[in-house]
């Protein structure tokens, strides 16, 4: 049976489902979310796909998942891969929480306020003050990565999938790879992994969709 992903190609909480989808071998295809044009604000998205309007949202028969790490970890549980090995697990939910609360939300937010927010309802402020805190999160990121291949053990985990949602994108929001080279390199390392996308070539709904 063929997996459902209700994603689109501008969320990087999608793409962490759709990579961990990808790279797990795991038969699935994506179902376009019209997130700009309100979808997730409907009701019928509410009493269908998810009350809480979001996406992610995976359909496995009657399995319905929602959110990126819940997915994530049913993808591990399913398929035996990218849970690291036994006695690695806390450590890999400890980055993907981590990534969750430090790194993603405020990449999200911070690409969202720079991009896709109308210009007069941008403020300075407030983006300066989640660089600010994005700095941070980069900062203790590619300090883990000295002499790391990947964030958890030998191989790739959720904890990689999670941290690199937002930081494939090109939309600007304050980060530069030339300016982490720890983080650089890991991302070079998950590009060079059989199965990796960009996150535009795995989902619909990019830019160039709408061109």
């Amino acid at each position: 049976m063929t997996l459902k992903l209700h994603c689109f190609g501008e969320s990087g909480n999608s793409y962490k489902a759709a990579l961990a989808l990808e790279l797990s071998g795991l038969d699935w295809e994506p179902v376009k979310v019209d997130f700009f044009g309100g979808q997730t604000r409907g009701e019928a998205f509410r009493a269908d796909v998810n009350v809480m309007g979001e996406a992610p949202v995976l359909v496995d028969g009657e399995v319905k998942l929602t959110q990126s790490g819940v997915i994530q970890q049913y993808i591990s549980d399913k398929t035996g891969k990218l849970g690291g090995a036994p006695e690695e697990k806390y450590e890999v939910l400890r980055w993907v929480l981590w990534d969750n609360h430090k790194l993603s939300s405020i990449a999200g937010m911070t690409r969202f306020l720079m991009n896709f927010l109308p210009e007069q309802h941008r403020s300075a402020d407030v983006i300066g003050f989640n660089q600010g805190r994005l700095k941070a999160a980069y900062t203790v990121l590619d300090a883990h990565l000295d002499g790391r291949e990947f964030i958890v053990g030998r191989n790739v985990t959720n904890a990689d999938i999670s941290c690199c949602g937002y930081l494939f994108y090109p939309e600007p929001f304050g980060f530069d790879r030339a300016d982490w080279p720890n983080i650089d390199r890991w991302l070079s390392n998950l590009q060079g992994l059989e199965g990796w996308k960009h996150p535009y070539d795995l989902m619909p709904g990019s830019p160039a969709d709408r061109a």
